[in-house]
């Protein structure tokens, strides 16, 4: 009755009264499963994630520094390739593919990189064109690069199963580590955390964002220091387009002195 009580408190100065009601109308079993869940909640992050999500003003988003590749003078590009090339060849540089979503929205059951597309040269595999860029990058700088795969909960095991079945695309399995995505609770617009039919609490990934907090808690992280890993490229699994080992960007972005690059393509025209 005392850890209950406790219970109770916890949810009543986190304006989650709406949880106790719902637990006192539950059997013992849903009830008990259902404290399980609530016992492992950060009940700070969620306020904070929650109360964050008002700050942000739109109206203040302005423009950063960017670099025009087609502006660039040939030397100074020319530097920037050289540098960008010794660092992929000294093995300072990894790739992570972000690949924890469902194929759902294009129409497919399973994880987005087990999609198949038609290119010039026949069906491929998601999975399959990332890997042929990274092969590609062996065959031109002589090294294997690290490839490091966030999946999630939802499509882990069936990601790990499809790579495996296809022998990881000729890819050598020591060069690939896959983690998994972290989730949070999900929430309603004016705060209150989301039970679900099952009396279980609802939680989605956290979103693109939390991947380096993942990447620190599933040891990722030491794992890039411990192979002398100074930059990655992280991309997503669904943008076939992305060349994900592009010594240019490297060399630009470590000349310049910053900790992060993004690279884009200008929209030609609104449609």
């Amino acid at each position: 009755m005392e850890n209950i009580e406790n219970l109770y408190k916890i949810l009543k100065d986190n304006n989650q009264e709406h949880i106790i009601k719902i637990l006192n109308k539950l059997d013992t079993y849903n009830q008990e499963k259902l404290i399980k869940e609530i016992d492992k909640l950060d009940f700070n992050q969620i306020k904070e994630l929650y109360n964050d999500e008002k700050k942000y003003d739109l109206n203040k988003i302005e423009h950063i520094k960017y670099i025009d590749k087609y502006g660039i003078d040939e030397e100074v590009l020319k530097k920037y390739k050289q540098m960008g090339e010794e660092y992929i060849k000294e093995k300072k540089y990894a790739v992570v593919t972000m690949a924890g979503g469902q194929g759902t929205r294009l129409g497919h059951t399973g994880p987005k990189g087990t999609y198949k597309i038609n290119t010039i040269k026949g069906e491929k595999y998601l999975f399959e064109i990332i890997v042929e860029s990274l092969i590609n990058a062996k065959n031109k700088y002589g090294v294997y690069i690290p490839w490091y795969i966030m999946t999630s909960k939802a499509n882990n095991i069936q990601t790990v199963e499809f790579l495996k079945m296809h022998n990881y695309f000729n890819y050598p399995a020591e060069c690939i580590k896959i983690f998994i995505q972290n989730e949070i609770p999900m929430i309603s617009d004016d705060g209150k955390i989301i039970i679900d039919e099952n009396y279980n609490v609802k939680e989605a990934s956290d979103g693109n964002g939390g991947i380096y907090k993942c990447m620190k808690k599933d040891g990722i992280i030491e794992d890039m220091k411990n192979k002398g890993i100074e930059w990655i490229f992280v991309g997503g699994v669904d943008n076939i387009l992305l060349k994900i080992v592009d010594p240019i960007l490297v060399g630009a972005t470590i000349s310049e002195n910053n900790l992060i690059a993004s690279k884009s393509v200008v929209k030609a025209y609104p449609e």
